[in-house]
């Protein structure tokens, strides 16, 4: 407790140490890295890397696709893949590339479209509906982990090296690698950076090799690109629409390749930037996210047109079907078809190796994005900031998911791809909703149009695997119950960290302790606002409460902001209406508010306030829901019982008087 010789009440009271509890080392080892709610992650906490060494990690997820993309694409439109893939490419770099560059434009803090959509609908309905869309990021990105991880066992089991013994150890295989890529990310992003840069080099490098090797065979043998041809001659028998069709149907499959944007926005606080001024500086950092954007689609664009034409080309259509060799792994079927079994068992290690840590990008993208909402919207526990404590919880469902699905990629694929494409949406739509607003007709038209492509991929994906909506909404319902659960358990946390007061506020209270040594509050809901009714409820206080006879009064009214919302920091406003004093505040919750003001004042003067009420009438039930929803209820007790749990010593709790 602080105390000044005269009472002068500082501009800014910290709340944060009278809430605090004491932590053993463990704990506060958890929770040493906190995720802010809006803005950048600390710079303590997690060191900025330059943007390419950030495209690494976003590009574990996004160039990790390579290994199964050209072979869905193969698989779903055969001779006419290479044109599916056209199609990806053009989607890419004409219509998600603008779409993620935007959005970085306008969320530079890493919420990513999800933030952009939060502004659409206020209080309530804004919070559900982040829920809603929490749920589809979940269900993407948590299952992108456990995918990736099942499908990088996959690819090493499928090398004829490895010993038949270990065929029927997939589960273990994957839980053993989503733990290890859990441990990584409790060591910190930085280390998880520095894992990432070598496996992209690595693996684009790798791909480069067989890329280069796979054209001189292709121009070396003429019968490969005539054999390519005659296929295509068929397919287009049934006229133009032979052609198309195939690679329109192909084309939600290989959506899915997409996957890497919205991480990548979401990882601009770990993008480096510079500059004099904070606007300097948040320039500076969204002109690096989009160098790291468009590189990222230029890079994959490059490869997915080359490795789609080689497997079309090279690969026996046969060998692409469940069973063959080049199912779910075209291009390793290639590395080992062009230079063996030795080239080709490093590049199973690569890709396994790089699908693993796929999972690390998509680890990354919840942590930066889930721990902005939630804890914020007190609908999560506060460690829910933190960023080991919830990579914990991420890695634990993670190995539960595995072992639920029994490391199988075929049946998580639609929850995958579900999951995937409602983010995509979702930002396409937040673009286009920016695009209308700012008046820019192409932009509407444009980024309209981007919708309604990426609004018939995820209906088609949802016709063709209907379990993928069905495990959506199993994450969604999830998150909205555990919020609701979590924002019930912390209705009487004190919720604010920092409370200002204006000049007259500090000068209202000084004058007041300078009086009669004390400090009486009357707590008030305020009506008219003036004169009368300040004479009125200290007339009445003094009858109903031992208020001394005379003692000097300070009113204290709580008007509600948005009810909704959870915490911010609190601004005590002095006002005097006809001779009375009056503080006035704007909160989310009434008792909230009012128990912090109090604490603030003992805090900074050295002096126990005594605050008065009177009983609210009406059903506890119904205060109890209004106060969930609304924000006020019957406040007395309430504001009682947040002071009891945040002061544990009964001579230093402010007074609360009822009568």
């Amino acid at each position: 407790m602080t105390t000044t010789s005269d009472h002068a009440v500082p501009a800014q009271v910290d709340l944060k140490q009278a809430a605090a509890p004491d932590r053993k080392p463990l704990v506060r080892w958890l929770l040493a890295n906190q995720v802010a709610p809006a803005g950048p992650e600390a710079e303590e906490d997690h060191k900025p890397n330059a943007w390419w060494k950030v495209m690494c990690l976003t590009g574990v997820d996004y160039f990790s696709t390579l290994s199964y993309l050209p072979g869905i694409a193969a698989l779903a439109a055969g001779a006419l893949s290479p044109l599916a893939t056209l199609l990806i490419v053009a989607l890419t770099l004409l219509g998600m590339l603008p779409m993620y560059r935007r959005v970085a434009q306008e969320s530079p803090h890493g919420q990513g479209s999800v933030a952009m959509l939060e502004k659409l609908l206020p209080f309530w309905r804004g919070k559900f509906f982040v829920l809603l869309l929490l749920g589809f990021v979940a269900t993407s990105w948590i299952i992108t982990i456990t995918l990736s991880g099942a499908d990088a066992t996959v690819h090493l089991l499928e090398n004829p090296m490895i010993p038949q013994g270990l065929k029927g150890s997939a589960v273990v295989i994957t839980v053993i690698l989503l733990l290890i890529l859990g441990g990584v990310f409790l060591l910190g992003f930085n280390e998880a950076v520095g894992v990432a840069i070598p496996l992209v080099a690595v693996y684009l490098l790798l791909n480069a090799a067989v890329v280069a090797a796979g054209f001189a065979h292709v121009f070396s043998d003429p019968s490969l690109i005539a054999g390519w041809q005659d296929r295509l001659l068929s397919s287009a028998g049934g006229g133009p629409m032979s052609l198309i069709g195939p690679a329109v149907i192909a084309f939600p499959l290989l959506v899915l390749g997409l996957s890497g944007f919205e991480t990548g926005v979401s990882m601009m606080p770990l993008i480096k930037a510079t500059g004099n001024t904070p606007e300097d500086v948040m320039a500076s950092r969204v002109k690096n996210t989009r160098k790291l954007l468009t590189t990222a689609a230029a890079i994959m664009s490059v490869y997915l047109m080359s490795t789609s034409f080689l497997t079309t080309v090279m690969i026996p259509a046969k060998e692409f079907q469940d069973g063959g060799q080049a199912n779910g792994r075209a291009l390793a079927f290639l590395a080992h078809d062009l230079f063996g079994a030795g080239f080709g068992t490093v590049y199973d290690i690569s890709s396994a190796l790089i699908l693993w840590f796929a999972g690390a990008s998509a680890m990354a993208g919840l942590i930066n994005i889930v721990p902005r909402y939630l804890p914020a919207y007190g609908m999560a526990p506060e460690w829910g900031r933190a960023v080991r404590p919830v990579v914990i919880v991420y890695t634990v469902l993670s190995v539960g998911i595995t072992i639920a699905f029994n490391a199988d990629v075929n049946a998580q694929a639609g929850a995958y791809a579900t999951g995937i494409l409602a983010m995509m949406v979702s930002g396409a739509v937040a673009v286009t909703v920016s695009a209308v607003r700012r008046h820019s007709r192409a932009g509407t038209l444009g980024f309209g149009a981007l919708t309604l492509v990426l609004l018939y991929a995820l209906v088609a994906n949802v016709i063709e695997k209907p379990d993928g909506i069905a495990i959506s909404a199993f994450f969604i319902a999830g998150i909205i119950i555990v919020s609701l659960i979590s924002r019930v358990k912390r209705t009487t946390e004190l919720r604010l960290e920092t409370i200002e007061f204006d000049e007259a506020a500090r000068q209202f209270i000084t004058d007041s302790i300078a009086f009669d040594g004390q400090l009486n509050v009357i707590a008030n809901k305020r009506q008219a606002g003036d004169k009368a009714e300040y004479a009125d409820k200290e007339y009445e206080q003094r009858g109903l409460n031992p208020v001394p006879g005379p003692a000097d009064v300070i009113f204290l009214e709580v008007e509600i902001s948005d009810p909704s919302a959870f915490s911010h920091t609190l601004r005590v406003e002095g006002i005097e209406v006809g001779g009375y004093r009056v503080l006035r505040v704007k909160s989310p919750a009434v008792p909230n508010a009012i128990a912090a003001v109090l604490l603030a004042m003992r805090d900074s003067t050295a002096t126990k306030p005594q605050c008065y009420f009177e009983w609210s009438e009406g059903n506890p039930i119904s205060h109890l829901m209004r106060y969930l929803f609304l924000g006020q209820g019957d406040t007395a007790p309430l504001v009682r019982e947040i002071l009891r749990e945040v002061e544990h010593d009964p001579a230093l709790r402010p007074g609360i008087h009822v009568g």
